[in-house]
């Protein structure tokens, strides 16, 4: 497979081949594509999402519980909008369920606590494989749901805007589209002072930390995933996961000119992320046991060292259905408690695909339910359950955590 061969070259090209084989399948999954081949099954790769405890059902369907659908409200206003509890991008030709009303192809929408929805039309839209190229167009929101960070087709680069004032900041410099690369992970400060960004693959071009008040820029190492910022954005700590599991910290990041001083170590299995804990020195993270003939396995909840990579506490998570088979960590409601954000697919090894069966074809709509995870008990608590096209596809406040 021709496509198969150029994304594994363009990820990496001295990665383990499981690896590239479920990195291919994030990538593709991220732009409403499944990717099922010999070497991995058909799964989906969770990534970064904030929460906040009001997550509302999207639009495409009525909720499964009679309630109100949430209603559409036509464009972005300049100002005058209330905190979001989540942003979606959408894609409009799924391959089963109808797409949400008024489907903008790859563009973003985003949804008020209050339940209103407006498409964001001053972000780039994303690109999808087979199309028209390959791209990715990120978006962020702050913790406290009042501010967005996007890249601005208009400006050709990051941009910050206040929901309620309408205040925007445009970063000082460029930023090429072509440099989106085909995952990107953007990250905004509480206070929407900066903005993190990476992206794979990574080329020559570093990642980026911009302090849009000062107007200044930071190189950053590429690939890796920014997972918290302390509040001076002095320090900033990333997270990896392929071809192996990574931490690191970064500190001392201002001026732009100075090396810092980087922390880094590489973990003995795969593991998948939170973003940093309230403590500013703590992830909550579960283990990986997938493999290409028994695909959608995960281990335990752990907490960890993000200086030491150490594993502080090991927790066996409850209260989750038997069936759930993909799950992804996002934002810290609090001190004890991670939000899980699950999917329950049917996972097939690779033995069992047929070698006539399609290798690409568009994602369908899949539900999706959130939990609070006490870290220190395990048990699971449920927050809401919507429907999007992909983990990839879906944002809550907060900072991303890491596959």
């Amino acid at each position: 497979m021709t496509w198969l061969r150029d994304v594994l070259v363009d990820l990496a090209d001295d990665s383990p081949q499981v690896d590239l084989a479920e990195r291919t399948i994030a990538a593709h999954d991220r732009r409403r594509r499944t990717v099922i081949s010999l070497l991995a099954a058909a799964t989906v790769v969770a990534v970064a999402l904030g929460t906040t405890a009001a997550i509302r059902l999207l639009p495409d369907e009525p909720p499964p519980d009679g309630s109100q659908e949430v209603a559409s409200g036509g464009d972005l206003p300049a100002r005058g909008v209330g905190p979001l509890s989540h942003a979606y991008k959408t894609f409009c030709k799924p391959a089963s369920g109808k797409a949400p009303s008024d489907c903008r192809d790859g563009g973003w929408r985003v949804v008020t606590l209050s339940g209103r929805t407006y498409h964001v039309p001053e972000a780039l839209p994303s690109l999808a494989p087979g199309r028209t190229g390959l791209r990715d167009s990120p978006l962020a929101i702050s913790r406290d749901g009042r501010k967005i960070a996007y890249y601005s087709a208009g400006e050709g680069t990051f941009q910050v805007h206040d929901l309620a004032s309408g205040q925007k900041t445009t970063a000082a410099n460029k930023v090429p589209k072509s440099l989106l690369g085909s995952i990107s992970r953007l990250m905004l400060s509480d206070d929407g002072r900066f903005v993190a960004f990476s992206k794979v693959p990574e080329f020559k071009d570093p990642a980026l930390l911009i302090d849009m008040r000062d107007r200044v820029v930071r190189e950053l190492p590429n690939r890796w995933v920014p997972v918290g910022l302390s509040r001076d954005g002095a320090t900033i700590t990333l997270a990896d996961y392929s071809p192996r599991s990574r931490l690191r910290t970064i500190s001392n990041l201002w001026p732009s000119s100075s090396k810092g001083d980087s922390t880094s170590f590489i973990l003995p299995v795969s593991y998948s992320f939170s973003p940093l804990a309230p403590d500013g020195k703590t992830v909550a993270a579960i283990e990986n046991l997938s493999t290409p003939e028994k695909p959608c396995r995960h281990g335990n909840l752990a907490l960890m060292d993000t200086l030491t990579g150490k594993k502080r506490k090991t927790t066996v998570i409850s209260g989750l259905p038997a069936d759930v088979s993909k799950i992804s960590l996002r934002t810290w409601l609090g001190a004890e408690e991670v939000t899980a954000l699950t999917m329950s697919l049917r996972c097939r090894p690779a033995s069992q695909v047929p070698d006539d069966e399609p290798a690409v074809i568009d994602l369908p709509y899949r539900t999706m339910t959130a939990y609070a995870v006490n870290v220190r008990t395990g048990k699971a608590r449920k927050l809401a359950t919507y429907r999007a096209q992909g983990f990839f596809e879906i944002v809550l406040p907060g900072p991303p955590g890491a596959l």
